[in-house]
């Protein structure tokens, strides 16, 4: 039941903004003539109810669900019990062992064909079923053991203090998904063993990762005042897991929900054994191809329509039956959440990206049909592969005269235009930001510093106590001495005066990347400007520069995690300092974990890892990518990267970004009709590279899912998308994230050995889609 202020907060939520309409349920003004207790639950009760007032119009059918007040008071439960316990014993042994797990799948997916993480959803899951388990396992109130006279002493009840609570699991969750995700500092220490020959100290290695890791967290909590506590702070992605969070633990229990029990546990099973069919037993139902099966030798096919193998094409009109690559975890943004607006500004630029790489390629600008069609490689002018250390002195840093002897690298087309759309992208997101969210930003800032939370969610955080400015402050101070010691010790050939510079430069930038993300689910990657601004202020070493992205680029990404799980403990009411803890501790068990995995699958696979294009399970291409970019920025940038180089567009290409908003602001203005504020033109700049890297095939299909969940469900099955739409979605990549791990561990040797499947119609060999091979 909700309390007459938690009505109040309600109904005093913002109603307009700038950037659109909001809309809220006004209590005065509701003419339903019903007693405060029958109005109490149709309107903050359980989100899966099937009729509350909040959702329905003055029509009484359920309106759908548009704004950032919606989702805030109709797709998330405002109920909070602050009795419950949250560091449990329970909390600590599935949060350190879920963490120590979901690091080595992370840093195993770090070197997939296509890029894949490692889905909070499938930590939450793993977590519940876990937890349930000690608590029915394990002597304590609550379970068949209470019974005896010893369940119910202080000890006990330490081990098992009753049913497995929503703070445990949240704090579990966020335990685990901040070690799942592999450091960046990763890519400086596999390039450096992979193409520079050198083994870093594993200390030195291991406390690089840990300063590097944390130094976005002291900065992102000094920020959570405008980043997380407002209602426009959305984070579009973490709504699957925040509503499978209140389906277990709130209202009814879950496992009295028939309906929705049924559903989520059933897609779950039916993904986990599907999934064995695209990942191994029939790889062509990665990507089917009706044009290559059709003209099977036609290089051109291969490259418009080919797409299910790393790096073969772009996969226009392609069928993807893996939600390995159309889920969440994989190729997509995730279709059944992410914002339709955001997903149309995607696959608009992502037409625009086909036919851009299709011109380049067919025009031979920048070479490009010296070189493969896609590829992350530095090439030579014959279309070998470039020999950075073949450029570098001893010390590693560019050497005139043997430049002169190799030559400048060139990149395949396709890695132009991914690098044009990405520093586009980078100039539109400061414009974007500042036209459309600017407002909103100062307003936030200045009801913090007044201390008046219109958020319904926060306004419920007052009962808990709040992590002090100063403990955030510390968390950066210590990383930064650490990141200062080890810059010296690690011979990094980064200058003291360098490491401050990159960090004043991802405080700048962090905001803008922050709003973009939260309000649209889409992340504007700003590596392209740090590694430029590198570049400029300190020439001739790749070495230099890789360290300087480390501390200029991992910092804004650490800092986007911690703020995304803050704002995940508001949604679910998870006290601050729970949350800082799990958060920190998580970071640190994960950065060790990295490295040794790291260590173990580049002395076992070296040689496909090197390859351009790889294999179905393991590839190198992130770290091809950053090495080449450390190349090309650290060492040559004065002779590619000026107005007069090969690829001087690149760098400029920021600045024209920065108009590129301008034109639909002003076409807003002028004809408000035409919903020009819709499109997202950050994303729609990033597209024109889109396609550049991977498997590319399950495009169309998240276009078309994107069209069924966000438009017609949405719009015209309102109730259907709020009760099941996000749980379905949790089921999917949680049921292909279990699979996959299984999968990786059983046959696709990640115990050291693969088992290859038979060969058969739906497993050939080359291309699993029948395109002709080009690589």
């Amino acid at each position: 039941m909700a309390t007459v202020s938690e009505k109040e907060n309600l109904a005093t939520l913002p109603k307009d903004t700038e950037h659109g309409k909001r809309s809220s349920v006004s209590f005065e003004d509701e003419k339903k003539d019903i007693s405060i207790a029958e109005f109490d639950g149709l309107q903050t009760g359980e989100v899966f109810a099937d009729a509350r007032i909040i959702d329905l119009d003055d029509n009484g059918k359920e309106r759908p669900i548009t704004t950032d007040v919606d989702v805030a008071t109709r797709l998330i439960s405002l109920e909070d019990d602050p009795t419950l316990p949250c560091f449990t014993f329970r909390m600590w042994i599935l949060g350190i062992g879920l963490s120590c797990f979901g690091a080595v799948l992370g840093q195993i997916f770090y070197f997939r064909p296509q890029t894949v993480y490692v889905s909070p959803l499938f930590l939450q899951i793993i977590a519940y079923i876990l937890g349930v388990g000690l608590e029915v396992i394990i002597p304590g109130p609550g379970n068949e053991f209470s019974k005896l006279k010893t369940a119910d002493t202080a000890f006990w009840r330490f081990f098992n203090p009753g049913p497995f609570n929503l703070k445990e699991h949240v704090a579990i969750t966020i335990f685990a998904s901040t070690a799942s995700e592999s450091a960046l500092a990763i890519s400086i220490f596999a390039a450096d063993s992979l193409y520079y020959n050198i083994s870093p100290n594993p200390g030195v290695g291991i406390f690089t990762l840990i300063g590097s890791q944390l130094l976005g967290y002291g900065m992102g909590g000094l920020m959570r005042s405008f980043l997380v506590y407002p209602t426009y702070i959305v984070f579009p992605n973490l709504l699957p897991t925040v509503q499978l969070f209140d389906a277990l633990h709130r209202g009814k229990k879950f496992f009295l929900q028939k309906k929705r029990v049924r559903l989520f546990w059933g897609v779950f099973v039916a993904i986990f054994v599907w999934e064995w069919f695209p990942e191994y037993i029939a790889p062509t139902l990665t990507g089917i191809s009706i044009f290559c099966l059709a003209r099977q030798h036609s290089p051109w096919v291969t490259r418009i329509f080919g797409g299910a193998a790393g790096n073969e094409g772009l996969g226009m009109f392609a069928f993807c039956f893996d939600w390995n690559y159309v889920g969440s975890g994989g190729s997509s943004l995730g279709a059944l959440f992410t914002p339709f607006s955001t997903q149309l500004s995607l696959y608009f630029g992502v037409m625009i990206c086909i036919i851009a790489t299709c011109t380049v390629y067919a025009t031979n600008a920048w070479r490009a049909q010296t070189f493969p069609f896609l590829s992350q490689e530095l090439f030579t002018d014959n279309g070998s592969a470039y020999d950075q250390l073949a450029i570098l002195d001893e010390n590693l840093r560019l050497d005139p005269t043997k430049l002169e002897e190799q030559g400048l690298p060139w990149f395949a087309g396709a890695q132009v235009l991914y690098r044009l759309g990405t520093n586009l992208a980078i100039g539109a997101t400061f414009t974007h930001v500042g036209l459309w969210y600017g407002q909103e930003i100062r307003g936030a800032i200045n009801m913090y510093r007044t201390g008046n939370h219109q958020d319904p969610h926060m306004q419920k955080m007052q009962v808990y106590k709040e992590v002090p400015m100063l403990w955030y402050a510390a968390v950066l101070l210590g990383s930064f001495a650490m990141a200062m010691a080890t810059i010296y010790t690690g011979h990094s050939d980064l200058p003291w005066w360098g490491l401050i510079v990159a960090l004043l430069f991802a405080g700048i930038f962090l905001p803008f990347v922050v709003v973009v993300y939260a309000i649209t689910g889409f992340v504007p990657d700003s590596q392209g400007l740090i590694q430029i601004l590198g570049a400029i202020i300190m020439p001739g070493s790749p070495q230099r520069n890789m360290y300087f992205t480390l501390y200029g680029y991992n910092t804004v990404l650490q800092a986007r995690g911690l703020i995304r799980d803050l704002k995940m403990g508001q949604y679910t009411k998870l006290p601050p300092r729970v949350t800082f803890t799990v958060q920190s501790l998580g970071a640190i068990i994960g950065g060790l974990l990295n490295y040794v995995i790291m260590k173990v699958i580049i002395d076992t696979h070296r040689e496909i890892l090197l390859d351009v294009q790889g294999s179905n399970v393991w590839s190198g291409q992130q770290v091809q990518s950053f090495n080449s970019d450390a190349v090309t920025w650290g060492a040559l940038s004065d002779q590619l990267y000026t107005p007069k180089g090969r690829y001087g567009i690149l760098p400029l290409a920021i600045i024209i970004g920065l108009f590129v908003p301008i034109p639909f602001y002003i076409a807003h203005r002028l004809f408000p009709k035409i919903r020009a504020d819709k499109v997202v033109t950050p994303i729609l700049c990033w597209a024109l590279g889109y396609l550049s890297v991977g498997i590319n095939t399950s495009i169309f299909t998240t276009f078309c899912l994107a069209v069924f969940s966000q438009y017609y469900l949405r719009v015209y099955r309102p109730k259907w998308f709020r009760k099941y739409n996000f749980l379905m979605s949790a089921a999917l990549d949680g049921g292909t994230q279990v699979m996959v791990f299984v999968f990786t561990f059983a046959v696709g040797g990640g115990s050291g050995k693969v088992v290859e499947f038979p060969r058969w119609a739906l497993n050939p060999e080359g291309n699993p889609d029948y395109c002709m091979r080009l690589t």
